[in-house]
C-alpha cells in the first residue's frame, strides 16, 4: 500500500524528508509552514500540486503519515492544535524529528487514538537539497507506541537509513550521547590542535600531525570497545608524566588545565575499572588531577 505522508515544519529537516520519502514512492499528501515560500518549496521538490497553507490542521486530512518537523518549542503547541482542529485518516501515524524529545511531546494526539513515535536521522541537512540522498547509510532513532515505530522503521529503510530503537524515556540521554560524541569531540580536537600550536608544531600540519593516531583510535573502538582502547600515561600509572602534563598546561595555557583533569579523572576511572592501576596509583592519579 502507498504511504501519504504530509509535513508540518517545512524548513531544512521538512525538505529533506518531503524530497525523499516521494522518491521512495511515498505519495505528498500536504504541507503547511509558518512561511509560505517554504511549504510552496517543499511541494515543488516532492512533485506535490495540491494545495499548501500555513494551517497545519489543514494539510493532514488525506495522510496517513503526518511529520512535525518545527523547532523542538513548537512540537507540543502544535500536536495540541491538531487535536483539537485536524481531520485524521483511521490509523495515522504522526511523528516528530525531534533528537532531544520524545513522542510524549504528541501526548494531545495519542489520546485522539492517534498513533505517536519520534523519528531522529543522525544527520545535518544542508540548506539546498541536491540528488545525493542525505539519509543513505546513516543511522536513523525511532520511538513511540509499538505501531508508530513500526512505521518508523519502514520509513527510515524506505528512506535510505538504518533504523534502531530508543525507549521513550531515555530519549534526552540519547540526544546528550549524540552531542558529546559529535559536539564535545570538536572542542577536544580544537583543544588538542591548540596545544599543537603551543608546542611549536606549524598550521599547516597539526591535523595532519594528530589524523593517524585519531584514526587508529577510532578503529580500536570499534573493534575491542572504549575500555580496551584506552592508551596513555594514565592506563599504565605513569604520575610522573600526568604531573608533568598538568604543571606544563597550568603554566603556558592555563585556560586549558579544567578540561585536562576532568577528562583524566575520568580516565581514571576507566583505566581502575580494568585493574590496569592500582588503588595507590588511582589515588595518586585522582590527587594530580583535583580541581
Amino acid at each position: 500500500m502507498t504511504r501519504r505522508f504530509a509535513v508540518i515544519g517545512c524548513g531544512r529537516a521538512g525538505r529533506a524528508f518531503a524530497h525523499r520519502l516521494a522518491a521512495s514512492g511515498y505519495m505528498p499528501a500536504g504541507f503547511a509552514s509558518r512561511t509560505m515560500g517554504s511549504a510552496r518549496r517543499a511541494a515543488e521538490i516532492s512533485g506535490f500540486s495540491g494545495g499548501i497553507t500555513n494551517r497545519p490542521e489543514d494539510a493532514v486530512a488525506e495522510a496517513d503519515i503526518v511529520l512535525i518537523t518545527t523547532p523542538d518549542s513548537a512540537i507540543r503547541p502544535t500536536a495540541q492544535a491538531l487535536a483539537r482542529t485536524a481531520r485524521f485518516l483511521q490509523g495515522c501515524a504522526v511523528f516528530h524529528a525531534s533528537g532531544a524529545l520524545s513522542s510524549s511531546e504528541l501526548s494531545a494526539l495519542g489520546e485522539k487514538g492517534l498513533s505517536t513515535g519520534s523519528i531522529h536521522p543522525l544527520q545535518s541537512f544542508p540548506a539546498e537539497l541536491s540528488e545525493k540522498n542525505p539519509f543513505e547509510g546513516i543511522m536513523i532513532g525511532i520511538e513511540g507506541v509499538p505501531e508508530a515505530a513500526e512505521a518508523g522503521r519502514r520509513m527510515a529503510i524506505d528512506l535510505g537509513g538504518t533504523p534502531f530503537s530508543i525507549e521513550t524515556e531515555g530519549k534526552m540521554r540519547y540526544h546528550a550521547a549524540a552531542v558529546v560524541a559529535s559536539n564535545y569531540l570538536v572542542t577536544l580536537m580544537k583543544t588538542a590542535l591548540d596545544l599543537l600550536q603551543a608546542s611549536g608544531v606549524p598550521s599547516g600540519s597539526r591535523f595532519a600531525v594528530l589524523k593517524p593516531l585519531i584514526a587508529g583510535t577510532l578503529s580500536n573502538i570499534e573493534n575491542a570497545g572504549p575500555v580496551d582502547a584506552l592508551t596513555g600515561p594514565i592506563v599504565r600509572g605513569d604520575t610522573n608524566i600526568v604531573r608533568a602534563h598538568v604543571a606544563e598546561i597550568e603554566t603556558h595555557n592555563p585556560e586549558m588545565v579544567d578540561l585536562y583533569k576532568m577528562m583524566g579523572r575520568h580516565t581514571v576511572d576507566i583505566a581502575y575499572g580494568r585493574n590496569s592501576i592500582s588503588g595507590d596509583i588511582r589515588r595518586e592519579l585522582l590527587d594530580i588531577l583535583a580541581d
